[in-house]
C-alpha cells in the first residue's frame, strides 16, 4: 500500500480523546470523502467529454421565448467541448435576430455569416479554407454568426441545411444556437441534431410554455424527447418557484431536466470568462455538456 492520507483510514475513536478532537477528526474524514467523490465525478465528466466520434455531432440549443439563457447555455456547452476535446469545435448561430452568442463568446469582429457561408462552401475546401471565413476562438474553437449585428438579416431553412451539411465533416462537435420555437429554422435544427437542449427560465411562465413545447415534441412522428435535455436557468438569485416541483412536472413528458444555478458573472450579460464563474456553475455546465454529448452519441 502507498502512503495515502491517514484520515481516510483512521476511524477508531482514541482513548481519552476529547469531544472536540473527535469532531475535528470526523470533519476531516467528511472533507476527504467529499473531495475524493468530487475528483471522481470530475474524472468521469472529462472522460465522457473526450470520447471520440466517427462523424461530427450536432447539438441544437433553442427555447420557446427570448431571455431564457439560450445563447448563454450554447456558449457554456461549446466552451466545455473546446476545452476538453482535441478536435475542432464550431459554434454555429442560426438565430439572425441580433442573437447574443457572439457577445457571449467575446467576438469583436464579424465578417461572414451562416447565410454567406452556405453559398460559398464547396466539398473540396480544406479546414483552413473554411476557418478563413470563421471567427477564431480559444481552444481550437470557431464561431459562425448569423448576422453582422444588422436588423433584418434572414436565414432560411435551406441555407441552414446547406451550411450544416457542408461544415459538419470539419468539426467534431457543432453547437447550434437556434432561433426560438416554433420558427422554421429552429424546427429544422431540432430534427437534424443528434441531441437537443431546450432552455427555460425558472419562472412559472417559462415552465408552463416549455411543458407545452415538450408535449408538442412528444407527438411528432420522430422521437425527439429521448435526446432532449431541458435546462431550467435561474436568472435571479431567488427564482420564486419550487424547482423540484417544476422539474418533476417537466420530466413527466419524458424529457431530461437539469438546472443551471444563478451566477453573477453570467447575469452581467457580457463575454463569458470561465474563471469568473462560480464553482457550482462550472460544475453544472460541465456535467450538462457531458450528458448532452452522451445523448448525441446514442443517435446512429
Amino acid at each position: 500500500m502507498g502512503d495515502g492520507p491517514s484520515v481516510a483510514l483512521d476511524r477508531t475513536p482514541r482513548h481519552g480523546e476529547s469531544v472536540a478532537a473527535r469532531a475535528v477528526r470526523a470533519l476531516r474524514r467528511t472533507l476527504y470523502t467529499s473531495a475524493t467523490r468530487e475528483v471522481a465525478d470530475a474524472t468521469r465528466t472529462a472522460e465522457m467529454l473526450q470520447r471520440p466520434v466517427t462523424t461530427g455531432r450536432q447539438i441544437a440549443v433553442t427555447s420557446i421565448r427570448g431571455g431564457s439563457g439560450k445563447s448563454t447555455v450554447a456558449a457554456l456547452l461549446g466552451t466545455a467541448y473546446a476545452h476538453y476535446r482535441q478536435d475542432p469545435v464550431l459554434f454555429l448561430e442560426a438565430d439572425p435576430a441580433l442573437g447574443s452568442l457572439p457577445l457571449r463568446l467575446g467576438a469583436e469582429t464579424v465578417r461572414w455569416t451562416t447565410g454567406d457561408l452556405a453559398a460559398l462552401v464547396t466539398p473540396d475546401m480544406s479546414l483552413s479554407d473554411v476557418t478563413g471565413h470563421l471567427v477564431p476562438l480559444p481552444d481550437n474553437a470557431w464561431l459562425l454568426p448569423a448576422s453582422r449585428g444588422q436588423v433584418g438579416t434572414s436565414l432560411d431553412s435551406r441555407a441552414y441545411e446547406r451550411a450544416v451539411v457542408a461544415l459538419r465533416r470539419y468539426f467534431g462537435v457543432m453547437v447550434v444556437d437556434c432561433e426560438t420555437l416554433p420558427a422554421e429554422v429552429g424546427r429544422v435544427a431540432l430534427a437534424a441534431a443528434h441531441s437537443r437542449v431546450l432552455t427555460s427560465p425558472a419562472t412559472p411562465e417559462g415552465v408552463s410554455s416549455t411543458y407545452a413545447v415538450l408535449r408538442w415534441m412528444r407527438e411528432l412522428p420522430r422521437r425527439l424527447l429521448p435526446g432532449t435535455v431541458v435546462v431550467l436557468t435561474e436568472l435571479t438569485p431567488h427564482p420564486g418557484i419550487d424547482l423540484d416541483a417544476a422539474t418533476r412536472h417537466l420530466r413527466s413528458t419524458g424529457a431530461t431536466v437539469r438546472t443551471l444555478p444563478y451566477d453573477r458573472h453570467l447575469a452581467s450579460g457580457g463575454p463569458i470568462c470561465t474563471a469568473s464563474l462560480a464553482h457550482p456553475t462550472r460544475k453544472a455546465a460541465a456535467r450538462l455538456a457531458a450528458e448532452v454529448f452522451h445523448l448525441a452519441q446514442q443517435r446512429h
